[in-house]
């Protein structure tokens, strides 16, 4: 009996070749990728914004300062009593520590918060004339200010572009493969060469926003990924489509979102207030 031939090889392929590693991707095919990704996430999230509740830029500063170490649904459910009773910069300025640090204590790490904002609350009715500065070298020199702070107010109480790096823009970028930095101002600088400025506050935005509701740190909804096709972490997480709907959260889940006053485009429910009792 006649041996079987060997399957035909592809026409100008040699056996070495065909085992050879991809190439790396060239810095222009990145960035290729990288905008092609946000285009994807803003057909995505089309609603993307702050998901810290604010009226102005004081509240806002006050607010991004009570982010640390804490939800933004934390601090969103206690800036209501917080903004009650101080309004202003001058009324913050002039608070008993330890009545400030109690209204704040449900964030965490509240002595530590609370001279921050009176810092800062003081600086802002010293040096401001009590209103909030809209330039980057002036904020950062506010207790507890740094350049994501910075960058958070100026992006979206001023209008001034920037990129805010937090701990979910700098887990999905380093995903993306659009900078393998871990230093916050070095993925600053990185991912800001990549974009045009006019896209670098809604981009933190999107990034953002997928990283809380898809792409988790822990266990990455993969399989129900918008953008799977163009991200190189794809695998990292469960990839099976039904096992990964149910790791998505908050709109995407069906869930309360972080804000108790949402912009009006938001899709989803929003969150609770503080202390209140919700459906399990």
């Amino acid at each position: 009996m006649k041996a079987a031939s060997p399957a035909p090889r592809a026409a100008g392929v040699s056996k070495s070749k065909s085992k050879s590693k991809p190439k790396p991707e060239s810095r222009l095919a990145m960035i290729r990728r990288a905008r092609r990704i946000n285009r994807e996430l803003a057909e995505v999230y089309p609603y993307a914004h702050p998901e810290l509740d604010f009226r102005n830029p004081f509240e806002l500063l006050v607010a991004t300062v009570l982010s640390a170490q804490t939800t933004d649904l934390r601090v969103n459910q206690t800036t209501p009593a917080l903004f009650a009773a101080y309004p202003t910069p001058e009324d913050m300025a002039a608070a008993v520590p330890e009545e400030l640090e109690e209204i704040i204590r449900p964030t965490g790490f509240f002595r530590a918060k609370a001279k921050s904002l009176l810092g800062l609350s003081q600086a802002l009715r010293d040096d401001f004339g009590g209103e909030v500065p809209g330039r980057m070298e002036d904020l950062v020199k506010l207790p507890g200010v740094g350049r994501k702070t910075a960058n958070v107010v100026l992006g979206n109480a001023f209008g001034v572009p920037g990129i805010t790096v937090d701990t979910h823009f700098g887990r999905l970028v380093r995903r993306f493969k659009w900078t393998e930095q871990e230093d916050p101002e070095k993925v600053e600088a990185e991912i800001c060469a990549i974009f045009p400025k006019s896209e670098w506050t809604m981009l933190s935005h999107r990034v953002v926003f997928h990283g809380r509701r898809i792409c988790h740190a822990r266990r990455p909804a993969c399989g129900a990924c918008p953008i799977a096709p163009l991200c190189p972490a794809y695998g990292e997480g469960e990839t099976d489509p039904e096992k990964a709907k149910k790791l998505l959260k908050y709109e995407k889940g069906g869930q309360p979102g972080q804000r108790l006053s949402p912009p009006p485009d938001y899709p989803g429910l929003p969150a609770a207030p503080l202390g209140a009792r919700t459906e399990p």
